[in-house]
């Protein structure tokens, strides 16, 4: 009888949704549910024929080197700057990820995140919860309208594409986007959104939202010349990737007055943010739960743990990660 391929689970998911792949597979998981040291992580992989990862796990030509059976990493996020792909289809180690299964779910949370920081509840809540309300004020906490205003996205793909949804539908706002490559006529129609140019869209917006991926072009993409095009009381609001926003550029905004609000869900250096966003003014901070529904988590680790078996069975994954061509 062949031997069953073994597979890390190298966080705790939901035991129900891993039941096909415990099936198949030798599973070793990760009970204590922490993030594994580098090593630590190469000592749980180096006989393994599978991964199943999230965002917390980090796999580079190191780790690649220390686990040579190593035929499949499936993360059950939709980013993936966590891995090195080329690195990964040098050795034909199989990268999949878990697109829009989260899409729905991440753009209500924008949308929330946006409300929360225009509206300052963060802070509100702070002070309401020390006690300092003593006395109704006009201004109190007084913050920015979402309704009838102007949205700017950047990065317009299947996550941007359902906020300005909810935004042009639900709140009244003007779209404008920005992205790589222009949209199709029949999505710009479909979504209510006029493209510009990134200057012209943080000029012309009250509020901007970034849903984009990371890559080493878009690194502090947002930095202190863009923050100052910005329209004076303006919202910045962050569901892409912390390293698009140049974290003690926005902190200085903030402190000065110039940005009305701000509110991130993600971070440069996860999970520790940078120390100056703690104390800066207006923001509301989250820790990485845009897609934290329990149907949306569940679905995830479903399409991470299908990618596996397909690949482990002998099939093509579901929804590979492709390497990047050469030159690109």
């Amino acid at each position: 009888m062949p031997q069953r391929p073994r597979v890390l689970v190298a966080r705790k998911l939901f035991d129900d949704v891993l039941e096909p792949l415990a099936a198949a597979c030798e599973l070793q998981t990760n009970p204590d549910d922490r993030t594994a040291s580098p090593q630590e992580l190469r000592d749980w992989m180096r006989d393994k024929q599978g991964a199943l990862i999230t965002g917390s796990e980090r796999i580079d030509s190191a780790l690649l080197d220390a686990c040579p059976q190593l035929r499949v990493v499936s993360t059950m996020t939709v980013g993936y700057d966590h891995i090195d792909v080329a690195a990964c289809a040098q050795r034909g180690v199989v990268v999949t990820h878990a697109p829009d299964v989260l899409d729905e779910t991440t753009a209500d949370f924008g949308m929330a995140l946006l409300l929360g920081a225009a509206r300052q509840l963060g802070e509100a809540e702070r002070y309401l919860r020390a006690g300092s309300w003593k006395n109704w004020s006009a201004s109190l906490f007084a913050g920015s309208d979402v309704h009838g205003s102007t949205l700017g996205i950047v990065g317009m793909g299947r996550i941007g594409r359902a906020v300005a949804r909810r935004a042009a539908l639900g709140f009244g706002m003007r779209i404008l986007y920005h992205n790589r490559r222009r949209l199709e006529e029949s999505l710009e129609r479909e979504s209510g959104a006029s493209y510009r140019d990134l200057d012209e869209l943080l000029q012309q917006s009250d509020h901007v939202l970034l849903a984009l991926p990371y890559s080493a072009e878009a690194r502090h993409l947002i930095g202190a010349g863009q923050l100052a095009r910005m329209r004076r009381g303006a919202t910045l609001v962050n569901i892409g990737r912390g390293g698009l926003v140049d974290e003690a550029a926005l902190a200085a905004a903030l402190h000065a007055g110039h940005l009305g609000a701000a509110g991130l869900d993600v971070f440069e250096n996860e999970p520790t943010p940078n120390p100056v966003l703690l104390d800066a003014p207006r923001l509301l901070i989250t820790p990485h739960i845009a897609s934290a529904s329990l149907p949306t988590r569940r679905a995830m680790v479903r399409l991470a743990v299908d990618n596996l078996l397909a690949v482990l069975g002998g099939g093509a994954p579901l929804t590979p990660v492709a390497p990047p061509r050469a030159g690109a």
